[in-house]
Parts: C-alpha cells; sequence; structure tokens
C-alpha cells in the first residue's frame, strides 16, 4: 500500500511538471496550410511522464492528441483529444478541427516471440501481423479499442502502452493530410460516434528524444 502511494504520489509530481499551463493555444507549424491556432482543454496536455513498476516512462507526444487523467492521482486511464493539427489527419475538413475524443486505458502487453521494431520514431504493426496474445489484452469492448501506442524509457519502446478508444465528434475522411489513397489500411470515412473502421494498429514509440539522434 505504502508502495503504491509513492508512486502514485510520485505521478502526480511529473504529471503537474509536464503540464504547466493548465490550458494553451497550440499554433500550427511554419509552412502549414492554415494559421488557424488549437485551443487545448484546461488540463491537458501532449506528454505525459509516470512512475510504473519503479521505472519512469514516457508517453507521447504525437501531432493533434492531447491528454489528461480520467481522476488526478491515477495514470491508468486516460481522456484524450485530438485535433485535425496542421491538417495532419484530414484533407476534406478545416485545420485544428476538433476529431476525436476518446479513452485511453494503460495495459503492459505479455513478453512474446516478437521482435520490436525500433527503426523510426513510432513503429506499426497491424494487427494481422501481432502476437494475439496482444490483442487477447485489449480493454472491454475490444472491438472499440483498436490502437495501441507504447510508452518509452531511456532505452526506446516499452511494452507498457494504452489502448485507445476514438470517439469521433465530426464527419470527415481519415487520409492523413490527402496523402493515403483508398487501399491504405488506414484509409477510412469516419462518422460520429464510436470509430470502429480506425486503423486495427499497434505502435511502438521510442520516445521524441530517441528520434532526434
Amino acid at each position: 500500500m505504502m508502495k503504491i502511494c509513492i508512486d502514485n504520489m510520485l505521478a502526480m509530481l511529473l504529471l503537474l511538471i509536464s503540464v504547466g499551463m493548465p490550458g494553451c493555444t497550440s499554433e500550427p507549424k511554419a509552412g502549414g496550410s492554415s494559421k488557424q491556432s488549437i485551443v487545448v482543454p484546461h488540463g491537458y496536455m501532449a506528454r505525459l511522464e509516470q512512475i510504473h513498476e519503479n521505472r519512469l516512462i514516457g508517453f507521447g507526444p504525437f501531432r493533434g492528441y492531447y491528454f489528461r487523467p480520467q481522476e488526478p492521482t491515477d495514470l491508468s486511464r486516460l481522456v484524450f483529444v485530438c485535433f485535425n493539427e496542421d491538417g495532419f489527419y484530414s484533407s476534406d475538413i478545416p485545420v485544428g478541427t476538433k476529431l476525436f475524443e476518446g479513452t485511453a486505458i494503460r495495459a503492459t502487453l505479455p513478453h512474446a516471440d516478437f521482435e520490436i521494431p525500433v527503426e523510426k520514431r513510432i513503429n506499426p504493426i497491424f494487427f494481422a501481423d501481432a502476437p494475439q496474445k496482444w490483442l487477447k489484452c485489449r480493454p472491454e469492448p475490444p472491438d472499440e479499442y483498436l490502437h495501441f501506442h507504447s510508452c518509452y524509457n531511456g532505452s526506446g519502446p516499452v511494452l507498457t502502452g494504452y489502448w485507445l478508444r476514438h470517439k469521433a465528434v465530426a464527419t470527415f475522411t481519415y487520409d492523413m493530410g490527402g496523402r493515403l489513397m483508398e487501399n491504405s489500411p488506414l484509409y477510412h470515412r469516419v462518422q460520429k460516434g464510436v470509430d470502429r473502421d480506425f486503423a486495427k494498429i499497434i505502435e511502438f514509440d521510442k520516445g521524441p528524444l530517441k528520434a532526434q539522434r
């Protein structure tokens, strides 16, 4: 019980450091298709750090996504919003539009005879190529938790991360800003509500600092 309390206190301290100002405006980078700003809701942040199982791990940032704990001292369950930041996700809806709200539930994938790719900052594995034991650890209902994004430590990606449930708040084409063709497994038309057509994918993230080396 004492260890859990200490871990929660350390996680909360790291969370407060990561938050900075509780609400902020994110401007698209130079060269973006619009100067429209994104107003990040109060308490949401692009990057989280926490002590989990006696190690420091990070989560995020990735473009357009902002997270906050559902309960202030518990990072096992997050809520998030996703914006069409820089027009990165959709070419047929205005830059800066909020696309998704959702829930992210922390999980640790079981060890498997599978080599985790680390070539890029974020390395995707589609469900068809992933160990079945990983897919079986999805939260309920599993047909709504279709995207796993890993955390990372100083050495790269780890098996702990978050299963994400995307609930669309707009209707749009998910085409990565026009960079995807219709035959891509990521491409789909999104309707308001839980996006059960979201790409079934596990992503291993080696962290922003690793990507810069």
